[in-house]
C-alpha cells in the first residue's frame, strides 16, 4: 500500500463548554460506563451492534481500527472470552489491557500497518472493527472527506485482511460521499446495514456501516 498522509496529528487539546460538561457527566450512558468500569461510553455502541448483528462471539479474531481509550476492546475481551485474540491499533496510548495486542502509531501510516499485520502473525481476521475519526478543523467539508478517507482505508484493510465471510464496522457521517463509501461496501459484503445505536448521540450524524459476509476478492 502506498504511503498515507497522517490525518490525526497529536497535541491538540478539546475544548468543551459547561453546557457539553452538564450533559457529559448527566449521560445515563457515561453513567452507567462508570459504574460498569468501561473507559467510555462508546462501549454501549459495540454492545448494541453485537447483539444487533451476531458480530460477537467466543474465539473469535479481531481488529480494533481507533482503539483509544480501549472500550471496545474491553467489549471484546468479555465477548470473545480467552480463546479470541484481539489486536488493536490507535495514535494515541492506551491503558495495557490484558490479551490485547497494542500497535501505537497512524493507521494511515505504512510502519504502523506493518506493525498491526505482525501483530496479526499474517493470520486473518473474523471481525475488523473501525472507529477512526478525524480531528475536527470545522470545515464541514473537509470533516466529511477526512471521515470517508478512514473508512476506505478501514475498507482497504478489511478486504485484504478479512477471512471469507468475516464481517466490517465503520463509523462514519451521513452526509457527501456517505452513499458512494456505503456502495463500495457493498461490493466487498452479502449485506451492508446502516446502524445509529442509542448510544450516539442523537444530534450526532454518526452512524456505523456494518458488512456482514465479506466476499473474497
Amino acid at each position: 500500500m502506498p504511503v498515507r498522509k497522517r490525518l490525526n496529528p497529536t497535541g491538540k487539546k478539546h475544548r468543551f463548554g459547561k453546557a457539553w460538561m452538564h450533559e457529559h457527566v448527566s449521560d445515563p450512558y457515561v453513567i452507567e460506563a462508570q459504574r460498569r468500569g468501561y473507559r467510555s461510553r462508546a462501549a454501549f455502541k459495540l454492545i448494541e451492534l453485537g447483539d444487533k448483528d451476531k458480530l460477537l462471539r467466543a474465539g473469535l479474531t479481531v481488529v480494533d481500527l481507533g482503539a483509544a481509550p480501549g472500550s471496545w476492546c474491553q467489549v471484546l475481551r468479555e465477548r470473545l472470552g480467552p480463546s479470541g485474540r484481539i489486536v488493536a491499533i490507535d495514535l494515541l496510548p492506551i491503558e495495557p489491557l490484558a490479551g490485547v495486542r497494542f500497535v501505537q502509531g497512524d493507521f494511515g501510516d505504512e510502519s504502523a500497518l506493518a506493525a498491526l499485520q505482525r501483530e496479526l502473525e499474517h493470520d486473518k481476521a473474523d471481525l475488523v472493527l473501525s472507529d477512526l475519526a478525524p480531528n475536527l478543523s470545522g470545515v464541514a467539508s473537509a470533516d466529511q472527506a477526512k471521515s470517508v478517507y478512514l473508512g476506505e482505508l478501514a475498507l482497504e484493510f478489511a478486504a485484504r485482511w478479512l477471512k471469507p465471510g468475516g464481517d466490517l464496522v465503520v463509523k462514519a457521517f451521513e452526509g457527501e460521499g456517505f452513499a458512494d463509501f456505503r456502495r463500495q461496501m457493498q461490493r466487498h459484503f452479502d449485506k451492508v446495514n446502516v446502524r445509529k445505536p442509542k448510544a450516539s448521540r442523537d444530534k450526532s450524524r454518526e452512524v456505523y456501516l456494518v458488512g456482514k459476509g465479506h466476499v473474497a476478492g
